[in-house]
C-alpha cells in the first residue's frame, strides 16, 4: 500500500525500510527527485504515479527543512 499521508510515509520508510530520515537524506532525495528528467525520477513517477510523487517532494521538503513532525503516539505534545 502506498502512503496517503507523512505519518504512514514515514513509519515506511523509518520502520519497515529502516532508513532514518535525516535532513541530509532528504536534501539528497530532493536532489535527484527535483530534476524530473533523471532516469530514477522518472522510474519513481512512473511507479508511484505524479500525485504520490508530489506529496513525497513536499514530505522530504518538510525533513529537509528540518520539522519534527509528531508520531501519532504522541499526538497530545506540543511542539
Amino acid at each position: 500500500m502506498i502512503p496517503q499521508n507523512f505519518e504512514e510515509w514515514k513509519i515506511c520508510i523509518e520502520k519497515k525500510c529502516q532508513i532514518p530520515l535525516t535532513v541530509a537524506f532528504a536534501s539528497q532525495r530532493l536532489t535527484i527527485y527535483s530534476q524530473r528528467e533523471l532516469p530514477e525520477t522518472q522510474r519513481f513517477i512512473k511507479l508511484y504515479g505524479e500525485p504520490h510523487y508530489l506529496r513525497v517532494m513536499e514530505w522530504f521538503s518538510r525533513i529537509a527543512a528540518g520539522e519534527n513532525v509528531l508520531e501519532p503516539s504522541s499526538s497530545n505534545d506540543k511542539k
